[in-house]
């Protein structure tokens, strides 16, 4: 056997090793995190966007002001 074959045999066997232990890391991990669903960062939810100030004269289409429909003449 050469040591080619004998680098490659230990560099296998050592990923495998490797790969087990960050597995059994992460499954621990996510276990601990699983009961409680809690992101720990507290306080109140605000669901509502942020209101960014604008330029004058630039408005948002939601906050447009509504457009009253044009009469169309009447013909006699």
């Amino acid at each position: 056997m050469s040591s080619l074959m004998i680098n490659l045999f230990l560099a296998g066997f050592a990923y495998v090793i490797v790969i087990y232990f960050v597995a059994m890391m992460t499954k621990n991990a996510l276990k601990k995190d699983r009961p409680d669903n809690d992101d720990g960062d507290g306080g109140v939810e605000n669901q509502k966007p942020p209101k960014i100030d604008l330029p004058p004269g630039v408005v948002w289409p939601s906050d447009s002001p509504a457009r009253k429909p044009t009469a169309e003449p009447v013909e006699a």
